[in-house]
């Protein structure tokens, strides 16, 4: 089998506000495999290098704090094209611009404090499930549904 792995961290804002379950339950409805998931309370050291890329920017240390003001759910998705269906379901990164039926357009009327982070690439998912997940973390097991969610030539 040969499905995509992807990233999907509950940010903070998520699991203050209890939707921790239904979004969740949104991925699993659409077909995706969860294949880890676990709680954890980041730290500065975790989160510099995860937002490496913003370091410059001025509401850097805004989002840090954001993102340590509780744990997290950092949760391991996997299907075909797992990345990009896990960010169309999830919708614009500013949640008053996302569209309505999105995660983000459903839940989320911020810029920051917007649900949920995603990996944007195949190899930014390996990256970000490494920083994030031992490999003993991660499960590769076939669901029983599998069947049901693709034909057999699609994974």
């Amino acid at each position: 089998m040969n499905l995509e792995k992807t990233l999907v961290i509950l940010k903070p804002s998520a699991v203050q506000r209890g939707l921790v379950g239904e979004i969740t339950s949104r991925f699993e409805r659409k077909g995706l495999q969860l294949a880890g998931m676990k709680m954890m309370q980041l730290n500065d050291e975790l989160l510099n290098e995860h937002y490496a890329h913003l370091a410059d920017k001025p509401f850097f240390s805004r989002v840090k704090k954001s993102m340590m003001a509780s744990p997290v759910i950092v949760c391991c998705y996997e299907g075909v094209d797992a990345v990009q269906v896990v960010r169309s379901m999830t919708g614009a990164t500013n949640g008053r611009k996302a569209e309505p039926g999105t995660i983000r357009g459903d839940y989320s009327v911020s810029g920051q404090e917007n649900i949920v982070h995603t990996s944007d690439s195949p190899e930014h998912a390996i990256v970000e499930l490494n920083r994030f997940f031992k490999p003993e973390e991660i499960f590769d097991y076939t669901p029983n549904a599998l069947p049901y969610l693709y034909a057999n030539d699609e994974y």
